[in-house]
């Protein structure tokens, strides 16, 4: 592992999380914002964030970081549900999607030009949905037994809120997975189509970018699986237990973005 200081030589581009990472709930991380106005200032750095929380989208997190006091436009928020709806356009082209998806992101696919369908789909996505029900997990499970490619935005298994954690995408997989015998194909972080995204939207290449965020299994894994730095901020759900028990490595560690930031 990289001491605090020399991980960060050479990074041009800091992919950050969101939930856990820069704010918890509606309470901003102490010290976040600081860490990003002070790599705004800095003409040789820049950051994006990227959120697998697929069930809202880039306007929503804009609002969402207005309220909590920092100011960006839409063209600095990437979601999983983004990675996802381009990897549909480009692997399947014009095809018939059935979504379990929240109200924000069907809409958005469909302004995108995505064909949501009801009945016999080509293609099936499960994402981060807190509008699911039932009738959805159903209706999921009988596609996928019967056959229809298995699609998830992201794997993350819990999206950390202000009580503790709420069930997320992974964890609605495994019951679909549970039903069917069927894994799907995970978008999002830790994926290589998620690094493809940034470097074709900010045209930094990997070598030059660290992921940065609460979780190993994604933020961390996204960086030092894909030719990236994977950096952990200790502010959301893993500690230092979750890193002893885990098989990826992170670059380095830092108790918080707020600690990052004394060493740029």
């Amino acid at each position: 592992m990289m001491t605090k200081e020399e991980a960060l030589k050479g990074v041009k581009l800091f992919v950050l999380d969101m939930d856990g990472t820069v704010y918890i709930g509606d309470q901003p991380i102490e010290g976040a914002f600081d860490f990003i106005r002070e790599v705004e200032a800095d003409p040789d750095r820049d950051f994006i964030f990227f959120t697998n929380n697929a069930s809202r989208v880039p306007a929503v997190y804009v609002e969402k970081l207005h309220k909590l006091g920092l100011d960006v436009g839409e063209d600095k928020i990437v979601t999983a549900g983004d990675v996802c709806a381009e990897f549909l356009q480009s692997t399947y082209p014009g095809a018939r999607i059935y979504l379990n998806g929240t109200p924000l992101l069907e809409e958005n696919w469909r302004d995108r030009g995505i064909n949501l369908v009801e009945e016999d789909p080509d293609v099936a996505v499960q994402s981060f949905d807190t509008t699911m029900t039932y009738h959805k997990m159903d209706r999921i499970c009988h596609y996928v037994r019967g056959g229809v490619p298995f699609i998830a935005t992201h794997m993350d298994i819990n999206c950390p809120a202000e009580y503790g954690y709420m069930p997320d995408s992974g964890a609605m997989c495994a019951l679909i997975t549970a039903s069917t015998g069927v894994k799907p194909r995970y978008l999002g972080k830790p994926f290589k189509e998620t690094v493809e995204m940034i470097t074709k939207i900010t045209g930094c290449p990997a070598e030059a970018m660290a992921f940065v965020g609460d979780r190993i299994y994604t933020d961390v894994a996204t960086g030092v699986n894909n030719g990236a730095r994977g950096f952990l901020v200790l502010t959301g759900e893993a500690d230092m237990q979750t890193v002893a028990e885990s098989s990826v490595e992170p670059t380095c560690i830092y108790d918080s973005l707020d600690e990052m930031r004394k060493y740029l």
